[in-house]
């Protein structure tokens, strides 16, 4: 088994379906290739492969090869500690072995280094870490690329292509117009009539505008494939060269004006332009979260260095180093605080509103927003480690990666293409020997809006368009789907199971009543309970302490203590002897308390855990400490019945407990007093009925559920191990959040459904009225360009989802 790697790179010059899935199965004849994913609304690819069999240089290669280019960037550094060759060479040589670095010079002269790697596949923090770690400094200049704003400098390209084209297109169709009857009174200079002036107007739309075409069909069919721009090619030219031909025709039988084709094929290119124009603008909106995400990034930070406090840029952050964070400034990074108080807003994160308090001791995310007070805190993750940049990570994955429905598309699209060239060509025979014996220009006119019609740039476009709506919408709205696939299977579930602690309750106990005998003062009562259980570090123990503290009791000194397993506590507070527990710790010590029995079985059919307590030997009182119900969990439950879902509760808690959760919350079914290594084994037993099943957990017990359910959700704020596992992180830690994601995936699958739907339906329609000679080429190749720009705007409507 190979040490398996995966790379990102950025691809120009996909035009199509056709064009991704000709790429991607390139890729994976390579030798060493495991998996490759190539996505054509991203633009990018994604490459698993063994290091020891091939290397980033031959992915780019072959990807060059099947005429396609990797996008490169240029990064230019000044370096610092180097005292001879040896050093620059050591510093060069690492460079070079980074993946995705193309080339890498250092000069040790002008102490500089030059670095051209691949977009995507590596970034400038990933460079510095590799030669900081050589024991060397590298700070950036000002950064050169060739793609800094790629889809601007896109815009305008198509832009400029569009504007050249339609300048010299307006001639053209105002000499068409003037053709037919009811438009004949419209002036027309003499000369646009000219063949040679058509031909000198089509030409340059023809071969300089419609270059693109051209190059692109040589590329497809050099390598024995077929794309969108086959198509056009073959449909513009067919309509461009006969024109030509009558053209010399009419010379001959002295026709002054022959009807030419020069404005069908200058239209066609005019409109597909327009489209790619409208369509390179619309694919630029749906990175929209990425760009919102990114912009959450802080530029710099104040570190203490030699004791003086110094602003650095957020690059320049080690772990451990320490910083100063403001008021009304961002925490530059993941860290923990180790001076100071303030009031953290953590919207960006867990999605509430309402600033959380952090002191001492207390973890923070980077790029959430320091409100009041001054901290100082220790960086603790920093660079691509940082939450939001894992966040980051998780939504290009999932942007990037492939449907299952989206893969289906991709084949259908790669056979397509030749399948129309044969429809045409049959049709343009059957004119040619049937319909209109012996004329060419009214076979070309049906086989050419053939042609033109039939590009699959919108069944391509169908579903990643809507994968990338449709994740980035659900970041934004704290619903990190680890990847398309997941995005699709979530709307099929049909089972949710829910972990108890930590997902449908809090996972914090906290006492919720304290019932003291007439004799006792409650709050006197509670300080003497708190005061001794300050010395255990009982899970329940803590509760009582921290409302006590809450309700700012100040704790009594304790003479003595002892744990009794499984009963309780004995100690002495302030000269009384105390019991805290069971039924059994107070039986044994001659306490009676018989009259309280009703009121703590009242209490624990609640769920709640009743601690019997005795001062002096008299029964005190009860207290009553139990893991409540996260306050919008009953709403949560309410909704994913109303969605058609059957909801269980899985949890290792008592029966008793469990059942009043869950009747709390309205949960019909509990499998309770499981065992963490059998929660996998319940979710299977769910599996082999035929249901289609979520699990909902957040601790490290959970994992293995996670793991193996059909789709695994994962709380936020719950442990590392169960997130990773985890098919979907839910960053608000809200069970609101589960019917969020089967409702964002529901939506998303219906408008994948609506593209693919309009996609098919407009080929098969198309094609069979443009073969019978009602449709003009000129209103296909506007129809063609209608249809992307329609896929597009229709997955843009994700991005406008309220749940």
């Amino acid at each position: 088994m190979f040490k398996e790697k995966e790379v990102t790179f950025s691809i120009s010059g996909m035009t199509c379906a056709a064009c991704s899935t000709r790429v991607e199965k390139g890729i994976k004849r390579i030798d060493g290739v495991a998996d490759a994913n190539v996505n054509l609304t991203t633009e990018r690819a994604s490459v698993k492969y063994d290091p020891e069999e091939v290397s980033v240089d031959q992915l780019t290669k072959k990807v060059e090869g099947l005429g396609y280019q990797v996008r490169e960037l240029k990064a230019d550094f000044t370096v610092s500690g180097m005292t001879c060759a040896a050093c620059a060479n050591r510093i060069e040589k690492k460079l070079n072995q980074l993946p995705g670095i193309k080339q890498a010079n250092v000069n040790l002269a002008l102490e500089t280094a030059s670095v051209q790697f691949l977009e995507g596949a590596i970034d400038v923090p990933d460079m510095k870490s590799a030669v900081e770690k050589l024991g060397f400094g590298l700070k950036e200049k000002e950064r050169t690329r060739e793609r800094e704003n790629s889809k601007e400098k896109e815009m305008e390209k198509q832009l400029g292509k569009f504007l050249f084209s339609i300048i010299l297109t307006l001639p053209l169709v105002w000499a068409m117009v003037t053709h037919f009857e009811f438009t004949s009174f419209i002036w027309m200079p003499d000369m646009f009539m000219n063949p040679w002036v058509q031909l000198a107007l089509a030409t340059p739309v023809q071969f300089v505008v419609g270059s693109q075409f051209y190059i692109g069909a040589y590329k497809a069919l050099r390598n024995k494939s077929a794309n969108m721009d086959v198509l056009v090619a073959l449909g513009t030219s067919a309509a461009y060269f006969y024109s030509i031909y009558l053209g010399f025709e009419a010379m001959q039988l002295g026709i002054v004006m022959p009807d030419l084709y020069f404005e069908t094929s200058a239209v066609i290119i005019t409109l597909i332009v327009l489209g790619k124009l409208f369509e390179v603008r619309a694919k630029g909106k749906t990175s929209k979260a990425i760009q919102k995400l990114l912009g959450l990034k802080v530029k710099s930070a104040t570190v203490i260095r030699n004791g003086k406090m110094v602003s650095v840029p957020l690059e320049n952050v080690h772990v451990g180093d320490r910083l100063i964070v403001k008021p009304g400034e961002k925490i530059p990074v993941d860290g923990l605080i180790i001076a100071g108080h303030s009031a953290v807003d953590e919207s960006m994160i867990t999605g509430e509103s309402i600033p959380v308090d952090k002191g001492e001791g207390d973890e923070v995310i980077g790029s959430t927003l320091n409100k009041n007070g001054s901290l100082t805190m220790i960086a603790e993750k920093v660079g691509k480690d940082t939450a939001l940049s894992q966040i980051i990570k998780i939504v290009e994955n999932a942007q990037g990666s492939k449907a299952n429905i989206q893969r289906m598309t991709d084949k259908v699209s790669g056979v397509f293409v030749p399948v129309v060239v044969g429809i045409a060509i049959v049709s343009f025979f059957i004119w040619y020997l049937f319909i209109t014996p012996g004329n060419v220009g009214q076979a070309l006119i049906p086989t050419i809006s053939i042609l033109v019609i039939a590009c699959p740039c919108a069944l391509g476009l169908a579903t990643p368009t809507s994968i990338m709506a449709g994740s980035g919408r659900a970041a934004e709205l704290g619903l990190l789907f680890k990847g398309g696939e997941h995005l699709e299977n979530t709307q099929m579930i049909q089972t949710i199971v829910l972990d108890k602690t930590g997902t449908v309750t809090k996972g914090e106990p906290t006492v919720t009543d304290l019932l003291p005998e007439e004799t006792f003062d409650k709050k006197e009562l509670l300080k003497l309970i708190a005061s001794a259980e300050s010395k255990s570090e009982h899970p329940l123990a803590q509760a009582i302490v921290n409302q006590a503290e809450k309700e700012g009791l100040v704790l009594s000194n304790v003479d003595q203590f002892k744990a009794v397993p499984g009963q309780g506590i004995e100690a002495v507070v302030d000269g009384y002897s105390m019991l805290i527990g069971t039924k059994k710790l107070l039986s044994e010590a001659n306490v009676l308390f018989m009259d309280a029995i009703e009121e703590m079985t009242r209490l624990e059919n609640d769920g709640k855990t009743v601690m019997l307590v005795a001062i002096a030997g008299q029964f005190a009182g009860l207290i009553a400490v139990a893991d409540v119900v996260k306050p919008t969990s009953k709403q949560a439950v309410e909704r994913l019945h109303n969605l058609g879902l059957d909801v269980i509760m899985l949890t290792g808690d008592n029966e008793r407990t469990a059942k009043a959760i869950a009747k709390q919350v309205g949960i019909d079914h509990v499998v309770a007093e499981v065992l963490p290594e059998e929660k996998s084994a319940a979710i299977e037993k769910l599996q082999r009925k035929g249901k289609k099943v979520a699990m909902v957990g957040d601790g490290l017990n959970d994992a293995p559920a996670l793991a193996i359910a059909d789709i695994g959700m994962a709380i936020g704020t719950g442990a590392d191990v169960a997130i990773e596992a985890a098919d979907v992180t839910l960053m608000r830690g809200d069970l609101n959040s589960v019917a969020d994601a089967i409702i964002m995936s529901r939506k998303t699958m219906v408008n994948i459904k609506q593209n693919l739907f309009f996609a098919f339906v407009y080929n098969s329609v198309g094609i069979p009225i443009a073969a019978i000679g009602l449709l003009a080429p000129w209103v296909a190749g506007a129809a063609m360009a209608f249809s992307s720009v329609s896929v597009v705007l229709n997955a843009l409507r994700l991005q406008k989802t309220n749940l």
